[in-house]
């Protein structure tokens, strides 16, 4: 049982960043997510710099919406988009965990290239199995 709930979690977190990822992934989202870096913007506002239509760029709102990365709420007839700073953080902590992930792989290949530079006639397959 609770590895099943385990598993239901890792695939929820797993799906959300997807969804950001693929959000993203794409240069006109970036460019929103920019914008509203700096304040929160009306969808007008943000639609403005755009060569495309309102319709297109709302639709790009949409997915950025769906991923969690951007909100809305209404401020009379207004909608206002803001960032939700959870799912990026949530990237970022993945990010995160992924450096520490690589800085150890990579760290212990630079210690086995000082080792044979120390030691070239060892090998590597010699340091496995415990005998030099």
């Amino acid at each position: 049982m609770i590895e099943t709930e385990a598993r239901k979690k890792a695939a929820t977190r797993t799906a959300r960043l997807d969804a950001v990822f693929a959000a993203l992934a794409d240069p006109t989202r970036r460019a929103i997510i920019e914008r509203l870096s700096r304040s929160e913007a009306r969808v007008t506002e943000i639609a403005e710099p755009f060569q495309m239509s309102l319709n297109a760029v709302s639709k790009h709102i949409r997915v950025l919406e769906a991923s969690g990365v951007v909100e809305r709420h209404r401020k009379g007839r207004d909608h206002i988009l803001s960032i939700n700073t959870g799912s990026l953080d949530e990237v970022d902590g993945w990010i995160e965990r992924m450096r520490h992930f690589w800085d150890a792989r990579l760290d212990a290949m630079e210690r086995l290239l000082v080792e044979l530079k120390q030691d070239p006639k060892s090998s590597h397959k010699d340091r496995k199995h415990g005998s030099r």
